[in-house]
């Protein structure tokens, strides 16, 4: 499966990590734009100088979050795609959820 996602225009950039995690999760560039225009919650990315948003997904006995983390840059201007993924159960407002220090690693050596 191969991803078109858009590119040009200065809008939004695309990381390699965020098309993989895209495939893992079946997340389609729609649904990452979704939850990055009309999110439930914004918080603190895990990772410098970024945001990361959440919308509720799932259904009451099965319920997940699907978050986006971001970058806005100013030159190019445009917004930097960084990664997607889908949390199990619902994180509480303010509180990060437990993060692996192998996936921290990954994400700040796709920052730089």
């Amino acid at each position: 499966m191969f991803l078109k996602l858009q590119q040009g225009e200065g809008k939004f950039f695309w990381t390699t990590h965020s098309k993989a995690k895209m495939r893992q999760y079946r997340f389609s560039e729609k649904r990452v734009l979704n939850v990055l225009r009309r999110p439930n919650r914004k918080e603190e990315g895990i990772a410098p100088n970024t945001i990361a948003s959440m919308q509720i997904t799932g259904t009451k006995k099965h319920p997940t979050e699907a978050w986006t983390m971001y970058q806005i840059l100013k030159r190019p201007k445009g917004i930097k795609i960084i990664s997607a993924w889908r949390y199990p159960g619902r994180t509480p407002a303010g509180e990060r959820p437990e993060i692996p220090d192998d996936t921290l690693r990954e994400l700040y050596k796709l920052i730089k």
